[in-house]
Formats: C-alpha cells, structure tokens, sequence
C-alpha cells in the first residue's frame, strides 16, 4: 500500500504536462513466484499460528487464463512521476498480516 500512496501522491503533484492523465502501473518491480508468495504469506501466518508452518501448496493443472509469469513494468511511473518504490512484497504483507490474522 505504501508504494500506491507514494504513486498516487506524484500523480496529484506531477507537474509535467504529458504525465497527466495517464495510466501507470504500481508496484515493486520485481518479480515474486507463486511459490515464493505462498511460502512468505506461509511464515508470516505461522508467527501467530505455528500449526500453519507445516502447511504445504496443493498444485493443480494449469488452467485457460492462468497467468504464469507477471512482473509489472513500472519504467513509465518511475520516468514520467519519479516513482521510486519503496516497499518490497515481504515488506506489504509483513505490514498487513497482523491485520488479516485479527480477522479470521
């Protein structure tokens, strides 16, 4: 969330003709598996519920649609707003899942 907030103020404060009304794409810039992304959410989880640090992924077959690679090209925000992500992925989730588990 910090990273879109840090975006979404430069976009409000670009001064820059040709950066407004454009469409950026937010995010980190680098590249997280899903398998990556279980296995961080997985250790995060099991601070507060170690029974979850056993738990492992279920794969299944590709389906139509399924994404398999994503890394979000964020040269244009970075050129045109001076976007300069500041928040990794562990860093996002390891600030939300405090919150999330306070839910369940």
């Amino acid at each position: 969330m910090d990273n879109a907030v840090q975006a979404n103020l430069l976009a409000a404060c670009v001064s820059r003709p040709e950066a407004v009304g454009q469409v950026y794409n937010i995010a980190f810039g680098q590249r997280t598996t899903l398998n990556q992304l279980f296995y961080l959410i997985r250790d995060l989880v099991t601070r507060e519920n170690p029974e979850a640090a056993g738990t492992e992924p279920v794969y299944l077959d590709f389906r139509p649609g399924d994404v398999r690679h994503s890394l979000a090209n964020i040269s244009k925000a970075m050129a045109f707003l001076g976007y300069a992500p500041s928040h990794s992925v562990r860093d996002g989730l390891t600030g939300a899942v405090d919150w999330y588990i306070s839910r369940v």
